[in-house]
């Protein structure tokens, strides 16, 4: 059964490459890209595709950022609050599958 998840996912992943490959053939015609004050630029359409795709990308990691460490910070207060409410145990022995002494036995009857 794993190894015919990995051959279909091996599958999708060609899949998904030769579509873009595809993509990038169809697309090598030049493009102009407008800025301010007349300025242009010219490259394959599908390079400009891919340097949108980046910005993009980019664009959303750093919006995503400030809740990150909002996140992070709210995790490291919690664990050192839940650090200082519990007792330090290091020192103490536990009884571990130790039987029960005759007051303990007697409760549950």
């Amino acid at each position: 059964m794993k190894q015919f998840l990995k051959l279909l996912q091996w599958t999708l992943n060609a899949a998904v490459f030769f579509t873009l490959f595809a993509f990038a053939l169809n697309n090598q015609h030049e493009a102009k890209v407008y800025f301010f004050f007349g300025t242009q630029w010219r490259s394959p359409m599908v390079l400009i595709v891919l340097i949108a795709f980046a910005m993009g990308m980019i664009v959303g990691v750093l919006g995503m950022v400030p809740r990150w460490w909002r996140q992070k910070q709210a995790a490291n207060t919690a664990q050192a609050a839940q650090a200082s409410q519990t007792p330090n145990t290091q020192n103490q022995p536990q009884n571990l599958g130790a039987a029960p002494n005759a007051s303990e036995a007697s409760h549950g009857t």
